[in-house]
């Protein structure tokens, strides 16, 4: 994959949500977020690399005391297939008594979702909250506890505001289905 195939894949895509249309599903999102963690002093957590654009947007909408850590975690490494789960960073905040937001991009499989809860978990943490931008319906899926969902998706293989296609197009302004897939 190199740049211009990127740039044809991006212009072959189904846009499934427009800029505008995640806009207000981040916006949703933080609203719920903030009433339901706002006096908590939770640690906010963005999952690496995926979570980062989700995370960038909400965090400038939650407008009380926070901290922020990150967690890197992945079975995909560049690929369009998860593998084995690889952890490459645990937080270097202590999880231990507090409330923990994990922030990732999409709800997929649950594998690596799950893996970072239970972690979460393990170091002692009061209370683990997840949100997730786009939530892929279908039946492969881990039972995971998600509790803030911003959008709903067919299963497709998609891209936009932090998921990739083959190490590119995270930064795509919405959130499109790569055409055949």
């Amino acid at each position: 994959m190199n740049a211009d195939e990127a740039q044809r894949t991006l212009s072959d895509a189904d846009c499934l949500y427009s800029h505008a249309q995640v806009q207000s599903a981040l916006d949703q999102l933080a609203a719920a977020i903030t009433a339901k963690l706002a006096e908590t002093d939770p640690l906010i957590l963005c999952v690496m690399t995926g979570g980062i654009i989700p995370a960038g947007h909400l965090l400038t909408r939650l407008n009380f005391p926070l901290q922020i850590d990150y967690i890197h975690a992945t079975r995909y490494r560049g690929d369009t297939q998860g593998g084995r789960l690889q952890w490459i960073v645990r937080p270097q905040h202590s999880l231990k008594g507090r409330t923990v937001l994990i922030i990732d991009d999409i709800l997929d499989e649950g594998i690596t979702l799950n893996a970072i809860i239970e972690h979460c978990w393990a170091e002692g943490a009061l209370d683990v909250q997840t949100a997730v931008l786009i939530n892929k319906i279908h039946s492969r899926k881990e039972p995971v506890p998600i509790t803030y969902v911003g959008l709903e998706t067919p299963d497709r293989y998609l891209f936009g505001y932090g998921m990739d296609y083959k190490g590119y197009l995270r930064n795509a302004p919405g959130i499109y289905a790569v055409k055949g897939m």
